[in-house]
């Protein structure tokens, strides 16, 4: 409470007051686990909101939730009241607002990863000295390409992004390899599961809001509901850490004033130094000393003074000490380095007087006027003027949801984005053609029909003349029947009206529901077959030609071709099968194939050519690219093929460039154990045989130093973890706890073995008198 201006902390032989203008030259409340430390902290928050200084402090027990609600009397209430010489007490509630990173028992917290920085990121995901350099690089990389980094999802994408394309970034920025990155992945999904994707996102925390005043000027007490947080006592750690650094970063300079702009109570602040790497700890250090000249005051509250570093402890100059236990050697010494750390009071023994305190008693020590630490005074603690136990889950909705920053934080923006937001690498704004009934021709029947066509996705490919030609063409072909009406016979085509110009038809093009492939059909022995088929995203198509609906005829089962197509991209050769229709049985059996010819001779079988539907059939033989060889006499052709003899044949080649097959002649080799025409692999030079087997013990000496490099970068991050583990040690023992503990250990040891070598000696005397006598 306030008397006269200045913040009545208790009484002891006098009252005991904290003066404002020097209450943001921080302060500690230390003392062990039920000795009064939250009525402590209560009523100096209460009595900074009361002066109109904005408070905020972390509630992990739920006990700090009743200051939105006045206490009530009780015969202990007058009790301490009657101790403290106070008369005119009031009972009253405070103006607070409810926060929560979970968002479960407050309005919720956020931040972004950006805001987080690499810094802080890295303790929260504990990661060691060589994955948070990775995490820096990738910070740098997000701000000079100007790629976001909002939730967790832009971090994990940004990682993988990085990750992948690491060869691009390392002769910048420096080495990225994928262990690093891989462990930084698994560190960030353990923090999701934790709940980082409900704290990392927007709109994030401005933490300006938290400096309001009510009608009254009272300042808000704000408090974070942080009973599940602490169960993770990272997360728990930085969120604070990040909390005091943004209000540093924002604040501006303001020098001495009469009272603080904003005060922080930090509960069990031994967390936010444990094993807290040097980077870190020499920015708090710096903020703890530099803070207190832009308004703000920050009181850490812990058990014992030992657990707060003593390059921050030496900056605490307000000091509210409850009771230590003493019960080990190392107990002992912290309350001897307590009771140095004020200034005498020449009434009582401070040492002894720590150990001795009662619950809601304590040490208290303050700034005077001229900044000077007072002498230690032993005070009973007013109590609290609003609630002492925590409020109700009604209560708490209620104080939420009314709440002014409610709307502004409630709800959390959507983070869809293109690949967390990376742009991608292309993007597809091929059309796809819609598939269209074509003409084919039934070699054994030697009628036309109308068949959809089967349509696949792939490649954008413009159906434009001249194009590819297909594999197989002859010199002759049939012309497509002029458009007539509908019939259901086809019509008759004479052997004499076929011309020497080769066919070939484009797929023709309607709306569709599915995404399907357009094809080029050229004439082969015994009909149009499909050549080349070519896939195409499904977007929107434009057609080349449309083909008029002449007639139907029910489709006929016919084997799928198989066609080789040179891919230069993976360096093989690919068999591409169009089902549906089909070419008769390429000459590529040994074994004799059944053809339905129409022989004229015995003597003189020939490959014929199958004869449509007149009134005079007309046989017209027919070149063949592979050679054939006939067997005399036979009534069928027999197709003997050429062993392990090549055949020069068309091939359609994929040019990745233009996104277009092109014709090629290849050597083709029978395999007889596929009964498949392949490609025959062109024999090395020497010189290329000698090239060839250079860059193969180039490859494998490259593989081996890069073994070894990774070897010996394991070994330095060892001994790095290592020396630093040492370092550690070195530091423990050298601070005030290591030497106590060290103390005690030698002060055992010493004493075991003496106790042993009295033992050994009396049992030699008793040995050697033994004999003697």
């Amino acid at each position: 409470m306030l008397y006269e201006g200045k913040i009545w902390i208790g009484t002891g032989e006098k009252p005991v007051y904290l003066l404002p203008r020097m209450a943001n030259r921080h302060g500690l409340i230390a003392g062990a686990t039920g000795t009064g430390k939250s009525i402590s902290l209560k009523v100096a928050a209460e009595a900074f909101s009361e002066m109109g200084v904005p408070v905020f402090l972390s509630d992990i027990k739920g006990d700090l939730s009743g200051m939105v609600q006045p206490g009530t009397d009780s015969e202990s209430m007058r009790k301490r009241l009657s101790k403290c010489g106070v008369s005119d007490f009031e009972f009253h509630a405070f103006p607070a607002s409810f926060w929560d990173v979970y968002g479960e028992q407050g309005i919720p917290v956020r931040a972004t990863v950006k805001e987080m920085g690499p810094l802080l990121l890295s303790r929260m995901l504990d990661l060691n000295d060589t994955q948070s350099g990775v995490l820096n690089i990738l910070f740098r990389i997000c701000a000079d390409e100007n790629l976001p980094l909002v939730g967790i999802r832009d971090l994990q994408e940004a990682l993988a992004y990085v990750g992948s394309h690491s060869k691009n970034y390392t002769v910048r920025y420096g080495n990225i390899s994928s262990a690093s990155v891989g462990a930084i992945q698994r560190a960030v999904g353990m923090l999701e599961d934790q709940g980082g994707d409900v704290f990392f996102g927007e709109p994030s925390l401005n933490i300006m809001d938290w400096e309001r005043v009510d009608e009254n000027g009272r300042g808000y007490i704000n408090i974070l509901s942080a009973d599940r947080l602490f169960g993770n006592p990272t997360m728990y750690s930085t969120f604070l850490l990040w909390m005091l650094t943004s209000l540093y970063d924002q604040l501006p300079e303001r020098g001495d004033a009469d009272k603080p702009r904003m005060v922080f109570f930090f509960d069990e602040a031994h967390l936010l130094f444990k094993n807290c790497p040097k980077a870190l700890m020499d920015k708090i250090e710096q903020i703890v000393r530099l803070i207190r000249s832009k308004g703000v005051g920050v009181y850490f509250i812990t058990q014992s003074p030992l657990d707060i570093p003593m390059a921050i402890l030496g900056q605490l100059g307000n000091r509210i000490q409850h009771a230590l236990r003493a019960y080990t050697p190392i107990d002992q010494k912290a309350v001897a380095v307590a009771a140095q750390t004020f200034r005498a009071n020449p009434r009582f023994s401070t040492e002894e007087a720590i150990t001795q305190l009662k619950t809601g008693e304590a040490l208290v020590s303050f700034l005077d006027e001229d900044g000077a630490p007072s002498v230690v005074e032993r005070v009973t603690i007013l109590p609290p003027q609003s609630q002492m136990g925590p409020i109700d889950e009604a209560t708490r909705t209620q104080c939420i949801q009314g709440d002014a920053l409610y709307s502004r934080y409630a709800m959390m923006q959507s983070q869809d984005r293109v690949i967390g937001g990376i742009p991608p690498e292309s993007v597809n704004t091929w059309t796809t053609p819609a598939p269209q009934p074509v003409w084919v021709l039934n070699p054994v029947t030697g009628q036309y029909y109308q068949q959809m066509p089967y349509v696949q996705q792939a490649m954008p490919v413009q159906y434009q003349q001249p194009m590819a030609q297909p594999v197989y063409q002859q010199p002759a072909a049939p012309e497509v029947p002029p458009v007539q009406q509908e019939a259901p016979a086809a019509p008759v085509l004479p052997m004499e009206e076929a011309q020497p110009a080769p066919a070939t038809f484009d797929v023709p093009v309607m709306e569709a529901p599915r995404q399907e492939t357009g094809r080029t059909y050229g004439y082969q022995p015994g009909g149009f077959v499909p050549t080349l088929e070519i896939p195409e995203p499904a977007q929107e198509y434009t057609p080349a030609s449309a083909f008029p609906n002449l007639f139907e005829q029910e489709e006929t089962n016919m084997s799928a071709p198989k066609f080789n197509v040179y891919n230069p991209v993976t360096g093989e050769y690919e068999q591409k099968e169009v089902p549906e229709m089909a070419i008769p049985a390429a000459p590529q059996q040994a074994a004799p194939v059944q053809q339905p010819v129409y022989q004229q001779s015995a003597a003189q079988p020939v490959y014929q050519q199958p004869v449509y539907q007149q009134p005079v059939a007309q046989a017209m033989p027919v070149q063949q690219m592979a050679p054939v060889q006939y067997q005399q006499p036979m009534a069928q052709p027999v197709y003997q093929q050429p062993v392990a003899q090549p055949v020069q044949q068309p091939v359609m080649v994929y040019n990745p460039v233009t996104g277009q097959y092109t014709q090629q002649m290849m050597t083709m080799q029978f395999d007889p154990t596929t009964g498949q025409y392949v490609p025959v692999a062109p024999a090395l030079s020497p010189e290329e045989q000698e090239k060839q087997r250079k860059a193969q013990e180039k490859a494998a000496k490259e593989a081996q130093t890069a073994a070894k490099e990774a070897e010996a970068a394991a070994r330095r991050q060892r001994s790095d973890e290592l020396r630093e583990e040492r370092a550690e040690r070195a530091r423990f023992n050298d601070s005030v706890a290591g030497r106590v503990k060290n103390t005690a250990i030698n002060t055992a040891t010493r004493q075991v073995t003496s106790t042993i070598t009295k033992s050994i000696t009396k049992g030699i005397s008793d040995l050697l008198g033994g004999k003697k006598k």
